[in-house]
């Protein structure tokens, strides 16, 4: 089993964020720094993909984001928008993956799908979608989105589990660019806030499962 660096950068504003994934993703690309899974919560943000135009699926006017506090960048990963915000976990896994990438989102849907097992939320993915939905009747509902970006054979950005997020946030914008998705979290699902300590454990433990490696004994702020 492989070794990993575990850093839990609380919470921050999405730039940066950004900027320690680059930095990151440099030394694990260059071979002087282990796989790296950053997490972190964002003051709230709405992201687009590569491939979204300057106002793709925001189904508001900006003015009303700037009102409520939210900002909107523009970055290298794959998908479409999504929105991060407090109650959020997101995680970027710094993970060399050669051309392995259809395997490596497949893995990070897998470990999503464990840790909300065990968190008694079954989940399962989308054929045909990255991310990770609610395993239940009625309406498809999405607790985890999926969208990264592979440069020099190394993965950078990766997942956003709504655990306490605010929800109706999701409704500025047409979330993934996909009509109809419903999105979801484990607060909704329990009627209550989570302990956002505990889902992380859950969520890291997970990750070491699915992905074969370990993590030192305490995390790295």
């Amino acid at each position: 089993m492989s070794a990993f660096i575990l850093r839990d950068l609380g919470r921050v504003p999405y730039q940066e964020a950004l900027n320690v994934q680059h930095s990151t993703h440099a030394r694990v690309a260059d071979g002087v720094q282990p796989p790296t899974l950053l997490l972190v919560e964002h003051d709230p943000v709405i992201t687009h993909g590569r491939k979204d135009g300057e106002n793709d699926f925001e189904v508001v006017p900006r003015e009303t984001l700037v009102r409520l506090g939210i900002e909107v960048t523009h970055v290298e990963r794959g998908g479409s928008v999504t929105y991060h915000g407090p109650g959020q976990i997101v995680g970027y896994p710094i993970f060399p993956v050669g051309r392995r990438v259809r395997d490596f989102l497949r893995q990070l849907e897998n470990a999503l799908v464990q840790a909300l097992s065990e968190l008694g939320a079954p989940a399962r993915p989308n054929p045909g979608y990255a991310g990770v939905y609610l395993d239940a009747p009625g309406p498809e509902r999405k607790i985890a989105s999926i969208g990264v970006a592979v440069q020099r054979g190394v993965a950078f950005h990766g997942f956003a589990l709504n655990v306490n997020t605010n929800l109706e946030h999701f409704k500025l914008i047409t979330p993934c660019g996909l009509e109809g998705v419903t999105m979801t979290s484990l607060q909704e699902i329990f009627g209550a806030p989570q302990d956002m300590t505990r889902v992380k454990d859950v969520l890291v433990t997970a990750f070491e499962r699915e992905f074969a490696v370990s993590r030192p004994a305490e995390a790295i702020a």
